[in-house]
Order: C-alpha cells, then sequence, then structure tokens
C-alpha cells in the first residue's frame, strides 16, 4: 500500500520505518526542515518503563489545587477561556480513581516493555547510536510521603514484568555516588535496571537515513492544511511546500502522528481527540565537574524532573527535564520556571553543570487525561492514530511504531494493549468505530473518545506554534 505518514516526530519516524519493514511504499510529511524538532528535539531523554504512574493518580487534585497559581509548580493548570482545556480537566480528575490509576498503569507498562525491546532490537539489528546510556534510570525521593506513595505503584509495575526494585538511601548513593551531597536528605529510592536513557533527536535523525536508504519518502517544510474525506475515507492530504506551492499528496492508508496537533486536524473529520498540550521544559548544559555529575539516568518525582546525561565527540551534556503546563498552544519560556529547574539542579549538584551556559527549551507535548496514548484505527477505514503519548513519547515510540504499522497492514501486534479499533486488547477504553479499518482479533472493541467543542479549522495551524 502507499501510506501517508503526517508527522516526522519519534512516532512519524518510527511508524514510517516499521511500515517500510512490512513492505509499504511509505512518505512522511512534517512543517519542520528537520525531524523530531519539535516535541521530540530536547526533551528528558530517557526510555522510562518505570515512569509508568500517570500524572492523574490519587493524589493528584490535591496536589493540583495546592499548584494552582505557583508559577513553578510541577504542574500547572493556567486557567484559560477554553472549553477544550476544561473538559480535559473533568477527564483528567476522572482517570484519579484506583481502579482507573491501576489500570492506566498496566496499559502503559505493557506498551513501555514491549517498546524498550523492540528498541533494543532494533539498536542489535542496526548499530544505531544516540548517545545512549544502559545504566538503568533510579527514582529518588527527598520526602518519606514521596517516597511512601511510590511504593505500591512500584509493586504493581513489578508484577507486570517491570522490575522496579525499592532500594535504600544506602544502596541508591552506592549506584549513583552523584547522590551522596544529598545523603540526609534521602527517604529512599527505586531502581530498574533495564530502563535506559539516549538523545532522541539523534535517535530520530539517525532512524530517518535508515528509513530513506530503505525507500522512505521525506517531505520536509510541508504544511499539511487539510485531511480530505470523500466516500466515507480519506482521499487525501492537502498541503503547502516551503515555497507555499499547494499540493494534493494522495494514498490508500494513512498515519496521523501530529503530536498536540492531532486533534486539530481530526476534528473536521468528526473524530474528536481527548489530547491537549502539555508544555515540558528541559535545560541543557555542559558538564563542568564530571566528578561531581550523574551516570545513571535519575528520576525526581517530586518536582516531576528527569535527568540525563549525553556523552559524544560533541561533548558531555547534562539534560534536565520535566513539569507541565497546560496553556493552551503557547510555547513562551517562563523563566521562573526554567530558573526553578537550574536552582533544583543545584540544590542535587552542584558544580555538576555549567549553568551560566544553560540552554532552555519548551515542547508541547500531546497528553491524553489518563496519559494512555491513542494507537489505532478510527471510524473512517484509511486513518490511523499514533498520538497522544504525552511525557512518554520517546519510551513508547518503537513500540508503537511497530504496533501502527501491523495494524495498518491487517496483522495483530505483538503486544496486549488498549488499541483504538477493533483489534483491542484487554485494556478497557474505546467502542468500536462505525467502519472496521482492520480484521477483529480482540477480546473488546474499542473507540477513541470525544473531547471538547469543534475545534479550529484546521486552516489556522499552518503556522507554528
Amino acid at each position: 500500500m502507499r501510506v501517508i505518514v503526517l508527522g516526522a516526530g519519534l512516532l512519524g519516524v518510527t511508524s514510517a520505518y516499521y511500515l517500510q519493514q512490512l513492505g509499504h511504499e511509505v512518505t512522511v510529511i512534517d512543517r519542520q526542515a528537520t525531524p523530531a524538532a519539535e516535541t521530540s528535539f530536547a526533551n528528558g531523554g530517557q526510555i522510562s518503563v518505570s515512569h509508568a504512574e500517570p500524572w492523574a493518580n490519587p493524589g493528584a487534585p490535591l496536589k493540583v489545587l495546592q499548584w494552582l497559581g505557583k508559577e513553578d509548580a510541577p504542574l500547572l493548570f493556567r486557567i484559560r477561556a477554553d472549553m477544550r482545556q476544561w473538559l480535559w480537566g473533568l477527564q483528567f480528575l476522572r482517570e484519579c480513581t484506583p481502579a482507573r490509576t491501576r489500570h492506566n498503569i498496566e496499559q502503559i507498562v505493557r506498551l513501555g516493555t514491549y517498546s524498550r525491546d523492540t528498541l533494543q532490537q532494533l539498536r542489535r539489528d542496526t548499530g544505531l547510536a544516540y548517545d545512549q546510556r544502559t545504566q538503568g534510570i533510579l527514582h529518588f525521593y527527598t520526602t518519606q510521603k514521596e517516597f511512601d506513595a511510590a511504593l505500591a505503584p512500584a509493586e504493581q509495575m513489578r508484577a507486570l514484568g517491570c522490575d522496579r526494585r525499592v532500594i535504600s538511601a544506602d544502596e541508591a548513593v552506592k549506584l549513583e555516588p552523584a547522590l551522596a551531597h544529598i545523603r540526609p536528605q534521602l527517604a529512599g529510592a527505586t531502581y530498574t535496571a533495564e530502563d535506559e536513557s539516549g538523545d532522541a533527536n539523534r535517535f530520530a535523525r539517525e532512524l530517518v537515513k535508515l528509513a530513506e536508504t530503505a525507500g522512505v519518502r521525506f517531505l520536509m517544510s510541508h504544511t499539511v492544511t487539510a485531511l480530505r474525506e470523500a466516500g466515507g475515507a480519506i482521499d487525501h492530504v492537502e498541503a503547502t511546500d516551503s515555497e507555499g506551492r499547494f499540493q494534493r499528496i494522495r494514498g490508500d492508508a494513512f498515519v496521523l502522528a501530529m503530536g498536540s496537533l492531532s486533534p486539530l486536524y481530526a476534528a473536521p473529520l468528526g473524530i474528536r481527540l481527548p489530547i491537549y498540550p502539555a508544555k515540558g521544559y528541559s535545560v541543557t548544559m555542559p558538564v563542568k565537574d564530571a566528578s561531581r555529575a550523574h551516570q545513571v539516568s535519575l528520576t525526581d518525582d517530586e518536582f516531576k524532573l528527569v535527568f540525563s546525561r549525553y556523552t559524544s565527540a560533541s561533548g558531555d551534556r547534562l539534560r534536565i527535564a520535566g513539569t507541565a503546563e497546560l496553556n493552551g498552544y503557547d510555547r513562551d519560556l517562563n523563566r521562573v520556571r526554567c530558573e526553578a529547574i537550574v536552582r533544583r539542579v543545584e540544590q542535587l549538584f552542584p558544580g555538576a553543570g555549567d549553568a551560566s551556559q544553560a540552554q532552555f527549551w519548551t515542547g508541547l507535548r500531546p497528553a491524553t487525561p489518563s496519559n494512555v496514548p491513542l494507537i489505532g484505527a478510527t471510524r473512517l477505514p484509511n486513518l490511523f492514530l499514533n498520538t497522544g503519548h504525552g511525557t512518554l513519547g520517546w519510551t513508547h515510540a518503537c513500540g508503537s511504531g511497530k504496533s501502527i504499522a501491523r495494524i495498518v497492514s491487517g496483522l495483530k501486534p505483538e503486544v496486549d494493549f488498549a488499541f483504538t479499533g477493533p483489534q483491542g486488547g484487554s485494556g478497557r477504553r474505546r467502542a468500536a468505530p462505525r467502519r472496521p479499518a482492520a480484521p477483529s482479533w480482540g477480546s473488546e472493541a474499542h473507540e477513541v473518545a470525544s473531547v471538547g467543542a469543534q475545534s479550529p479549522a484546521v486552516k489556522t495551524v499552518s503556522t507554528p506554534v
């Protein structure tokens, strides 16, 4: 088949690679000049199956209320006159029950474990290099309350096959000596040896090279203006190139992998996606004192920050990323939030990084209320989804890309997950679309949830946000 992939971020690039591996003729369209230039440009770098507890959990509502109005809060709802934001927030609250949290953790762990295995196999097969580190991920806690709250989710993850071990503060310092500075404040930690880290942007660029060599066509600097339906299916994509020339691009199947922009393109087709942009921040700085810098990738759950280290010929860098700000499609840097991240780094690892050369970045993560992404079929028989991965796009990229390639091909996915469409999975999420897009093989059918009022016309998103 001729398959058109919309979006050249991590999810679009991995989708294209695995679709080509299954014998399809693949074209990728993206408005940026280079791949993974938006959400995945400077993310936290973690392949973190252990980071499976969703933002929506039983403790979240009280925290969100306490954080309202605090510019440096880890999760900031900046209240807007935006019906989509309010409806998303109500769905978020619905996902905060213990039962929903357990269900969502199960889905996230299943996909994460499969995706990590898929990435490792891809690396063995191709020799891809992207400043990766395979020393695991260490979650550390500086308050007893936060540590105690992590124990039950960690136990559930272990039962699902993610070996997130609970360890003492002394064991944490032994694994990562850079934590010695805060040993008196450490309440405990968890450690997942099989988790990894690496430069997601470099990975995407290297995978594009392999895909192009195999025959995948990339139309970069092309802005999608609309998906056009005819006869109950997508007929073509309308786009403009870098010089504004109008084009119609036809295919047999279409994969929507446009991150936080996905709901704007799906809404005119009558498909409501429960996705809202969550602005994340990151700081990248050169290593100043290697003896004080961490080697193991770290997660500071209390401040919602992750720490990675990239060492290559281009230099030794620290990448610190996290927090979430729900403020529409605004990408402006909030200096208070940037400075809060740098301040936390200095508290934990004083002198490790050169803060005077810190580079700040924001990206819009496509967040669902549950943190479970939307992967699979829609009501249109030739339109498929690979979007809504929130903070875990890098973790879930390879597994999601391989799964959607199999679904488009009419093959059963290799992981038991709550896919959209009739292929289903064990997780209860959505009712069946009106038209089947692939053979029904799951135990239960699902549909894409409907949220929000009519989104803006697609033409309003032709300018990068």
